[in-house]
């Protein structure tokens, strides 16, 4: 809730009606009255203020009773303390004394890490093919592998995601192949989208992956109205929709927590607040205690979580799935992170922020490591189970070597390298879409200005050839 200030005047019994000229007591000499201190007196979280004077006076009010109050208090701008992050490993991967979290067992730690260092390395191969020319357009995820494997892994597959552009560390979890990562890059005929996105964009129904747009924060109600039809059909499933801190400036963020409060929708609104929208950082982004406090704000639970812990992601994010579905109500997480890359392959960070501060973050702050150092004092991974993954000489470890292996291996398939140079190779060479997939699968029947459309652009490529794609068929 915050603080409130505290604006008293020297004659207590006043109120704003007695600053009018036509009372029968108005106050004389005001002009000349001061006010004394505005020091923020801390709120009671557990429940309001009781006031010693008119305590039993109530104004029976929508949406609840409000008790009176003889004195002039704001609320201040901002709590001295700001709001606390929840986290379970310490910087070194230890389990941090008397951390509250759900149990992650051999089975589900492993394939969190594994994921997570195929994640990075699909992101480090896809971002130098756009460097290379072969793509037109990349978004990476380094530094925030936790915050989107760790997130994935808390849900089931009943529940719909509505992403924003950097979450592909979800959809790899939920099984998407890395040659439909490919493909999809490329746009070519085996895009589940056909062609039509730009690289990125993924989308698939199998995995209730709802398709990536680029307008920010447009998914946010979409999520709250999916969420919402849940509820309605008495699923027991919830809806999870991703942004980042430049999305909650966007009208679609706070029309969307007032439309999951109003509604008590089962959504979870996850803000991957990584200190930078594109260049524009947090500081001229809002003035509040970051994104938390804005739950509040629209009568949201809320809380704030190390993003780069993925103990503690998983925790809250298995946490707000349980209450979201069994209380029916939506809850804010806002998950503290820092994006390592360039915001995309169209941007240079260095431009905006030192250097220095990406390589402390890569370095000291990086989740892999703090999460590799967790496992392996666990004794579920050692320096040769890290090369054999980093390396990737063989596409599985060896599974005839001990009992906890033949467990791995029955879960886990590793990416090698060459698996992820063999499917851009591939997806290369597959033949684009047809032009005609441009006109399709939105009308029934194509009007006639659409099938006009179609029919000018075919004869623009026949008569300048040189200008378009040869690969792709007419």
């Amino acid at each position: 809730m915050g603080f409130l200030g505290m604006i008293k005047i020297n004659q207590s019994c006043c109120s704003y009606s007695s600053f009018g000229p036509n009372l029968t007591n108005p106050l004389p000499n005001f002009s000349s009255r001061r006010f004394e201190s505005t020091k923020a007196e801390k709120l009671r979280s557990d429940s309001p203020r009781d006031f010693d004077v008119n305590s039993n006076q109530v104004l029976d009010f929508p949406g609840g009773k409000v008790k009176f109050s003889p004195e002039m208090r704001f609320i201040a701008e901002s709590p001295v303390e700001r709001v606390h992050c929840y986290r379970v490993l310490d910087d070194n991967g230890q389990i941090i004394s008397g951390s509250n979290y759900v149990q992650v067992d051999q089975e589900i730690a492993l394939k969190l890490y594994t994921n997570m260092v195929t994640l990075q390395v699909m992101d480090t191969i896809f971002y130098e093919a756009q460097r290379q020319g072969r793509i037109s357009f990349y978004v990476t995820s380094i530094g925030e592998e936790a915050l989107n494997v760790a997130s994935a892994a808390a849900l089931t597959m009943d529940d719909l995601i509505f992403p924003q552009y950097r979450e592909q560390g979800v959809l790899l979890w939920r099984g998407f192949t890395l040659q439909e990562f490919a493909n999809q890059c490329f746009g070519n005929k085996a895009d589940f989208g056909k062609g039509r996105q730009m690289p990125i964009h993924y989308g698939s129904h199998k995995h209730n992956y709802f398709t990536v747009s680029s307008t920010i924060a447009t998914q946010i109600p979409h999520a709250v109205g999916a969420a919402y039809s849940l509820k309605m059909d008495n699923k027991n499933a919830c809806v999870v929709t991703y942004f980042g801190d430049g999305g909650t400036s966007e009208g679609d963020f706070h029309a969307a927590l007032n439309f999951a409060a109003v509604r008590e929708a089962p959504v979870i609104f996850i803000c991957r607040n990584n200190g930078w929208a594109i260049s524009t950082p947090t500081s001229d982004q809002f003035r509040s205690d970051g994104v938390v406090v804005r739950g509040q704000g629209y009568g949201i639970r809320s809380i704030r979580v190390d993003g780069n812990d993925a103990l503690a992601m998983y925790s809250a994010v298995h946490a707000a799935r349980d209450m979201a579905i069994s209380e029916h109500r939506p809850i804010l997480i806002e998950a503290l992170t820092y994006r390592v890359g360039h915001h995309s392959t169209s941007d240079d960070s260095t431009k905006y922020r030192p250097v220095e501060e990406i390589e402390w973050w890569r370095l000291a702050r990086d989740p892999l490591t703090r999460f590799r150092k967790w496992i392996e004092s666990s004794g579920w991974w050692n320096g040769e189970h890290e090369s054999e993954l980093r390396n990737s000489v063989r596409k599985q470890m060896n599974p005839s070597r001990t009992t906890v292996n033949e467990r791995r291996d029955k879960w886990r398939k590793i990416y090698s390298l060459d698996e992820v140079l063999h499917a851009i190779q591939v997806a290369e060479k597959v033949e684009k879409p047809p032009v005609m997939n441009l006109f399709t699968d939105v009308y029934d029947v194509p009007p006639a200005n659409l099938r006009e459309q179609e029919q000018l652009l075919r004869e623009t490529i026949k008569r300048y050839p040189q200008d378009y794609p040869s690969d792709v068929p007419v």
